[in-house]
């Protein structure tokens, strides 16, 4: 499309919800692209990018069914990805609001994902999976770093990733407020690949070690009230208000359209969930929109009692 026109130019920034879907091949982009389809997304596959200068053009002057646009790219176009970050780059020049989504999971996930449907990767169907897992990752990595979004389906079934979507992107566009999501979890299974800020809440003092808490999790009353009656667990949810309070414009200034905050504890099933709980409702009351997700709430619900084999801390 020309910018030699003003007026043209006006248009093509009033041009509205245009997300770009990408990632690693098998982490759910398909399953995300049926998710904002069903919220009412016009969403094109495989589109060459190109083209996408084309299609917003052409959404601009209503010859699509529907106002917010979904653009599914892989990487089964070899170069596909130099383009498409070229692509990306004209879009921001011209005016033109939008975000990328990046899929990801960790390569042994997506292994196991492409043993049980027993297909190729399709960037190197003759490689071993293996090895094709690694190669696109390389050729991904500074797309994912150029990302507004990057969504870790490690541990997310199609079910849970199509929840966390609606989540994320319900009433996200009626806001210039980022969304906010808040996820506590467990350093024994991992810190989540998607944060962009991690808190360690280890040094509080451990529900796990009190025989009466200890089966319960951390959105349990009596677990919230054991942990923030401590006043290093206070002081640190004090801070952390603070920090975020500071944060939020400067992230809004940047445009960041995203922010996950992620606390953790052992075993992500005492507190970690309660000063996830508890920041949450702080963020909600400076009028931010704000998810929480408990990763790792229930993996250690049937954990052993006192004194048996196979302890550990929660």
């Amino acid at each position: 499309m020309s910018n030699d026109s003003s007026s043209k130019e006006a248009d093509f920034r009033a041009v509205p919800n245009l997300t770009i879907i990408t990632g690693m091949s098998g982490a759910g982009r398909s399953t995300m692209a049926k998710c904002l389809e069903d919220m009412g997304y016009f969403v094109i596959d495989n589109l060459p990018p190109s083209l996408i200068p084309k299609v917003v053009e052409l959404g601009m002057q209503g010859a699509m069914p529907a106002q917010k646009l979904a653009l599914v790219v892989d990487a089964r176009g070899g170069q596909v990805f130099d383009e498409l970050l070229e692509s990306l780059k004209s879009l921001s020049k011209s005016g033109v609001e939008h975000h990328v989504v990046f899929l990801d999971a960790s390569t042994d996930a997506l292994v196991r994902r492409f043993e049980e449907v027993r297909r190729p990767h399709p960037l190197e169907p003759e490689a071993r999976v293996y090895e094709a897992i690694e190669a696109e990752r390389k050729i991904l990595e500074p797309l994912r770093e150029a990302a507004d979004l990057v969504i870790d389906t490690s541990d997310l079934t199609p079910h849970e990733l199509r929840r966390k979507i609606y989540a994320l992107f319900e009433g996200a566009e009626a806001s210039r407020l980022p969304v906010l999501s808040v996820v506590s979890f467990g350093y024994k299974y991992g810190i989540p690949i998607d944060s962009d800020m991690v808190f360690d809440c280890r040094f509080m003092p451990n529900p796990h070690w009190v025989r009466e808490l200890r089966p319960l999790p951390g959105t349990d009353e009596d677990v919230r009230e054991y942990v923030l009656s401590h006043e290093a667990a206070k002081r640190f949810l004090h801070h952390l208000e603070e920090l975020i309070a500071f944060l939020m414009p400067h992230f809004i200034e940047e445009g960041k359209s995203h922010l996950t905050i992620a606390l953790g504890c052992t075993g992500g099933r005492h507190r970690s969930v309660v000063m996830a709980e508890a920041l949450a409702k702080s963020i909600e009351k400076q009028g931010i929109d704000v998810k929480v997700y408990h990763r790792d709430l229930w993996k250690t619900a049937m954990a052993p009692a006192f004194g048996e084999e196979g302890d550990s801390s929660a």
